[in-house]
């Protein structure tokens, strides 16, 4: 029989068969013997078990993309919700699960949550991610603002959303699929929000479609690469290749460079393109220290 893995737990996976029912099975020793880690999402091969004796998951099949964090394959779409306020937003990481999505061949949607809380700064947030290649939604998951232009973008899609903690990353799957996943509120005191969510979980979806709720994070690395690379995965920079005077031209303290151009003519949001340039910095450094 096939299936889709849900869930994870202890040594256990919990896999949805064709029919909708939910399968305790746990891997084979082979899986182990050939490396093969099986995530949330994967679509696995397995032998059912009965009321007495757990199944078996035999064999994993091809992904065609895989997350590390959050750890999930088989992916339509990245939902990166980014809280206006209440956390401050965490812009560096959602660049950095932005950059995670393209490598992986994920598509990126983004969800400005709290817009209640500042509208102002909400609007300068999806003004910043106005050419990176995702569509950006301001909604409030509390008010239900704007949560049905979001529910129709993703109808279809299997989706994990993810970003900081304290975003509203499960109220706003309860605003959109009426879900009942625990929320929890943002630490006054250190400003950071609650880890609500201990698991990765993938839920189906009436109408097609499936939904994944990971667990909030504060740190992302992002996957070493040649830095002058990094500059393919900025949609906004694209319409200016070829046009820098020196090739090939970082975007970031070169002269005639066509891209710091754009960004002081406000074609390219400068806040972006400083992140970018600190990112790339970072690159440089842990390139150039790789063997050592």
């Amino acid at each position: 029989m096939q299936g889709i893995i849900v869930r994870g737990v202890g040594g256990f996976y919990f896999v949805l068969d064709a029919q909708g029912q939910t399968h305790q099975l746990r891997a084979q020793a082979k899986l182990r013997r050939a490396r093969v880690t099986p995530m949330v999402g994967d679509r696995v091969e397995f032998t059912p078990g009965n009321e007495e004796e757990d199944g078996w998951l035999r064999a994993v099949l091809p992904r065609k993309n895989a997350l590390t964090r959050p750890p999930v394959a088989n992916i339509d779409v990245m939902l990166l919700v980014i809280a206006a306020a209440a956390p401050e937003p965490d812009l560096m990481m959602a660049d950095r699960l932005l950059l995670a999505a393209r490598e992986c061949g994920v598509e990126a949607v983004i969800a400005v949550n709290k817009c209640d809380l500042d509208a102002e700064a909400a609007r300068r947030v999806a003004e910043q991610y106005r050419g990176a290649g995702a569509d950006v939604f301001a909604v409030c998951a509390r008010t239900g603002a704007g949560v049905e232009a979001l529910k129709k973008r993703l109808s279809g899609c299997v989706h994990a959303v993810a970003g900081q903690s304290g975003a509203g990353k499960s109220t706003l799957l309860n605003a959109l699929y009426g879900f009942g996943l625990q929320t929890g509120d943002v630490s006054r005191k250190i400003e950071r929000g609650r880890h609500t969510t201990r698991r990765c979980e993938l839920i189906p979806l009436e109408g097609g479609g499936m939904a994944l709720d990971t667990p909030g994070f504060s740190l992302l690395e992002t996957k070493l690469r040649d830095p002058v690379t990094l500059r393919d995965d900025y949609p906004e920079f694209q319409p200016y290749k070829g046009k820098c005077r020196f090739s090939p031209c970082y975007h970031a303290a070169e002269p005639g460079c066509a891209v710091r151009a754009a960004v002081e003519a406000g074609e390219i949001d400068p806040e972006r393109h400083a992140r970018y340039v600190a990112l790339l910095e970072e690159m440089k450094i842990r390139w150039r220290d790789r063997y050592g």
